[in-house]
C-alpha cells in the first residue's frame, strides 16, 4: 500500500530536519519544498541533507521575482511598516512561499502539507490561513502544536540532541542558540539567548549588514526612480562609472549591496505578536529601508494631501495591521494608512477579498507618484538630498517661496482662512476662561 504523502515546507536547518525525520518515523512520505526568495543558502546541500534523511523528493522554487514584484513593491507603495519600525520582512515572503507549498502539494497528490512554524509564533497564522485559502480541503500536521512532538522535543536543546542522535547535521549549535529566517528583503534573529529582551545582541550575530561603526567613512549616493510608486530604476556608481539597472529583482539586489556595505537597516525590537504574545526580535532589511524611504519622501512632493490622508488612514493600515502611534514626520496618518496593509500582511491575510480590494486602492493611490529621488547612505543611515518630478506639478516654486509674491496665492487670503478657522477655537477659549480653566 502507498504511503501517504506530505508537502513539507523544509529549510535545511534544525526544526524542519527533525520534523523530516519524525514525520518518517510516523509513516509518512515527504516530498520537500524549498522555497527560493533570495537567502544565501546552499540549496544543493540542503536537498542531499533532506534526501539522506529519508525525503522522497525536494523541490527547490525560484520565487524571488513574485517575492519582489508582488509583495515587497506593494509594500513600498503604501510605505508598510509594523508598529513603527519593522518593515515586515518575514510576513512579505509567506505568501508565495506557500502558493509555491500548494502547488507541489497538489502535484504530488499530498494529503497534507507542514511546516516547522513554533506554536507561539505568527507564521503559523501566516501559512495556514494561505494554504486553506489556497487549497480549502487541505491537511496541516502542524508538529509544534500537536502534544506527541512538542512533549517529545520542549525546545531547541531536545532538537539539538535529536539531531545528534541521529545523524543530522545542523548550523546551530548550544554556542549560538538563536533562530533565523533569511529572504531576498531582510534577516531575522529570535529565540535562544535573545529572548531576554535586555540581552544585547552579539556582533557575529548580525549576517547581512556592517556594523555601522565600522561602515565606510565616504558615503555613498545614488539615484531611485519611481513609476506610479513602484521603483523602476537605480542609478549609482560601480567602480567609478555610472551604471543603470531597471529589472526588479536586480533593482532590489544592487539597493540591497549598497545598503548593506553601510550598515542600513539594522533594528532590534519586542513587537506584539498577532496571537497576544509579546516577542524580541532582531532585524536586518536594508534595501527596503532605502526603498521606503525614498518613496515616502516623493510622495511629500507628488501627492495630492486628501489623497495621501484617505490613503494612510484605510489603506496602508489594513494592509499591514498594527496599532501604531503617529509617525508625525512623515505624514499625520502614515501609521493608520500603514495599519491596512499591516493587517494583511502581519495576520496573514493576504489570500483575502480586503486584500484585493486594498491593493486596488493603493493602485489608485499611486497614480501620480512619479519622479526621482536622490539618496545617500552613511554609517547606518540613508537620507534624501533631492527629489524631483517631470511630470507631477503639485509644488509650485513661486507660491511657496518666502521671496516671491504672485502667482494664483496672494498672501492677503490668509487672513480669511485665518478668521474663519479661528471661530471654534475663540468660542474654546472664552468656554475655558468661564469656567476658569488655564490653557
Amino acid at each position: 500500500m502507498a504511503k501517504e504523502k506530505v508537502c513539507l515546507a523544509y529549510s535545511g536547518g534544525l526544526d524542519t530536519s527533525c520534523i523530516l525525520a519524525w514525520l518518517i518515523e510516523k509513516g509518512y512520505g515527504v516530498i520537500c519544498f524549498m522555497a527560493d526568495v533570495g537567502q544565501e543558502e546552499d540549496f544543493e546541500a540542503a536537498k542531499q541533507k533532506a534526501l539522506k534523511i529519508g525525503a522522497e523528493k525536494v523541490y527547490i522554487e525560484d520565487l524571488r521575482r513574485e517575492f519582489i514584484e508582488e509583495l515587497c513593491f506593494p509594500a513600498v507603495q503604501c510605505n508598510a511598516i509594523y508598529e513603527n519600525v519593522y518593515l515586515l520582512g518575514t510576513s512579505l515572503a509567506r505568501p508565495v512561499i506557500a502558493r509555491g507549498q500548494i502547488a507541489v502539494a497538489q502535484k504530488e497528490n499530498c494529503i497534507a502539507v507542514s511546516h516547522g512554524c513554533t506554536g507561539k509564533g505568527n507564521d503559523q497564522v501566516r501559512f495556514e490561513l494561505a494554504f486553506y485559502a489556497l487549497q480549502p480541503s487541505i491537511k496541516v500536521i502542524a508538529p509544534w502544536r500537536l502534544p506527541e512532538f512538542y512533549d517529545r522535543f520542549a525546545g531547541r536543546n531536545d532538537l539539538l540532541e535529536y539531531a545528534a542522535q541521529v545523524g543530522i547535521p545542523v548550523s546551530q549549535t548550544k554556542a549560538k542558540p538563536w533562530s533565523m529566517d533569511e529572504n531576498l528583503a531582510h534577516c531575522s534573529y529570535e529565540a535562544g539567548i535573545l529572548e531576554d529582551p535586555d540581552t544585547t545582541p552579539p556582533e557575529d550575530m548580525w549576517k547581512l549588514t556592517v556594523d555601522p561603526v565600522r561602515a565606510p567613512d565616504t558615503p555613498e549616493d545614488f539615484t531611485l526612480v519611481f513609476d506610479k510608486g513602484l521603483p523602476v530604476k537605480l542609478i549609482y556608481q560601480e567602480g567609478g562609472k555610472p551604471k543603470t539597472v531597471t529589472d526588479a529583482v536586480d533593482l532590489f539586489l544592487a539597493v540591497n549591496a549598497i545598503a548593506r556595505r553601510h550598515g542600513v537597516g539594522r533594528i532590534d525590537i519586542v513587537e506584539n505578536r498577532f496571537i497576544g504574545l509579546k516577542s524580541r526580535g532582531c532585524y536586518e532589511t536594508p534595501g527596503l529601508t532605502c526603498l521606503r524611504a525614498a518613496h515616502i519622501d516623493l510622495e511629500g512632493l507628488v501627492l495630492d494631501r486628501e489623497v495621501r490622508a484617505l490613503r494612510d488612514q484605510f489603506v496602508t493600515f489594513n494592509y499591514s495591521k498594527v496599532p501604531s502611534l503617529p509617525l508625525s514626520h512623515l505624514s499625520p496618518f502614515l501609521t493608520t494608512h500603514s495599519r491596512s496593509l499591516q493587517q494583511i500582511l502581519y495576520n496573514g491575510l493576504y489570500f483575502s477579498p480586503e486584500r484585493t480590494f486594498l491593493e486596488a486602492a493603493i493602485a489608485a493611490s499611486q497614480v501620480s507618484v512619479n519622479g526621482q529621488v536622490r539618496c545617500r547612505v552613511y554609517k547606518g543611515l540613508v537620507s534624501v538630498l533631492g527629489r524631483s518630478s517631470d511630470t507631477e506639478k503639485l509644488y509650485d516654486v513661486s507660491e511657496s517661496s518666502m521671496d516671491e509674491v504672485g502667482g494664483s496665492f496672494a498672501p492677503s487670503d490668509t487672513s480669511g482662512f485665518i478668521a474663519v478657522q479661528a471661530i471654534r477655537v475663540k468660542r474654546y477659549g472664552e468656554m475655558m476662561a468661564e469656567r476658569g480653566v488655564r490653557l
